[in-house]
């Protein structure tokens, strides 16, 4: 006689035999339930306590161990309520960036490139490789935040560390223009470039909206037959403003820069986009076309709230084949790679950047 799939030993008492019979039924309930909860795709997890790194430098440990941003959750709606709140932000910056500038040994220039607004910034060693490059710096905040000089502590970083040239864009935003009058400047900048250096030797960077609007300057370049730059650096790019992005919700409210997809950033940004569709490639480049990309490296950290974006640009990259980079540090939120041009992460950052540029630019 053929044997049952489950054999019960002859031995076995009544009771012990239906105790078996019991438990291999609850394993059968058990594994089905378990396949029930993994195809809705949603895991609970425990609230904890997240200490700071011991893996970092103690300028970085002061950094990340700081409290959320005050006012992540403040969300004006128009340009005009958000000029006061970008002023009030830019006066703090301001006050940093002479030590800045006496510490990286780079002075500034204020100027205007066919009505564009921008500064120049030189260290006082240019590399003898780099006599003959440009890099191209906007940058982030959200398209609303850092007006003015508040807009340089990024290219002050580059400019000193890398021993570049670099004309940093001071593009209009809300409620002077809104999209796409940021991209527009950018090009405008760009394109003077191209009169007097050759675009193999034109690097284009920024971080956040800066590292998103690098990347929609490609798209616009090839879009208007331009040619395109020899390297490219979009730092923790705001790839994907309609928010998909596993680490909006992974990160969330552990990132103390922009600490949550609903905060101000978002609220920035949609005031930027003005009605325009937040899919579109020129506000989420991620959807746009990487196939002939410029070399790419891009930088983001353990606890950046676009971690996964970055690394979604990263991967999209690759499959189109392009020669792109991914630098992700230990324990930093958002873009805090420039926060702070005494801690070693942030020389280590844009050393590897210049030391990218050098391979891919010509001389």
């Amino acid at each position: 006689m053929k044997q049952p799939a489950t054999r019960i030993q002859p031995c076995m008492t009544p009771v012990l035999r239906m105790t078996m019979l019991l438990c291999a039924a609850m394993a059968v309930v058990d594994s089905s339930a378990a396949t029930a909860q993994t195809a809705t795709g949603t895991l609970d997890v425990p609230a904890r306590s997240v200490p700071v790194p011991t893996t970092v430098s103690p300028q970085m440990a002061k950094i990340i161990g700081a409290p959320l941003r005050t006012n992540w959750n403040l969300l004006p709606k128009t340009g005009d309520e958000w000029k006061p709140v970008a002023d009030a932000g830019a006066a703090g910056t301001i006050k940093n960036v002479p030590g800045m500038m006496e510490r990286l040994r780079v002075k500034v220039e204020k100027t205007t490139i066919d009505g564009v607004r921008a500064f120049i910034v030189t260290p006082d060693m240019i590399a003898p490789e780099n006599r003959n490059r440009l890099l191209i710096h906007v940058h982030g905040g959200c398209y609303v935040l850092n007006p003015g000089e508040a807009a340089l502590p990024e290219a002050i970083f580059m400019a000193g560390f890398g021993h570049f040239k670099v004309i940093a864009v001071d593009y209009r935003m809300p409620p002077e223009a809104y999209f796409p009058a940021a991209l527009d400047d950018g090009i405008t900048v760009y394109k003077n470039a191209l009169k007097t250096t050759d675009p193999k030797n034109i690097a284009v960077f920024g971080s956040s909206a800066g590292g998103a609007l690098t990347m929609e300057m490609v798209l616009k370049a090839r879009q208007d037959g331009l040619p395109l730059p020899g390297a490219i650096a979009p730092g923790t790019p705001m790839s994907d403003v309609t928010k998909v992005g596993d680490t909006f919700v992974t990160n969330a409210m552990l990132d103390n820069v922009l600490v949550s997809p609903d905060g101000f950033c978002d609220a920035g940004t949609k005031v930027y986009a003005n009605g325009h569709d937040l899919k579109d490639p020129l506000l989420s480049p991620v959807y746009g076309d990487m196939k002939g990309f410029p070399p790419t490296i891009l930088t983001s950290g353990t606890r950046d709230l676009l971690l996964s974006n970055t690394v979604r640009v990263h991967r999209k990259l690759r499959q189109a084949g392009v020669d792109a980079v991914l630098q992700v540090y230990e324990g930093q939120s958002h873009a805090q790679y420039y926060r702070d041009d005494t801690s070693p992460e942030a020389k280590e950052a844009f050393e590897e950047i210049a030391g990218f540029f050098d391979k891919h630019l010509g001389k």
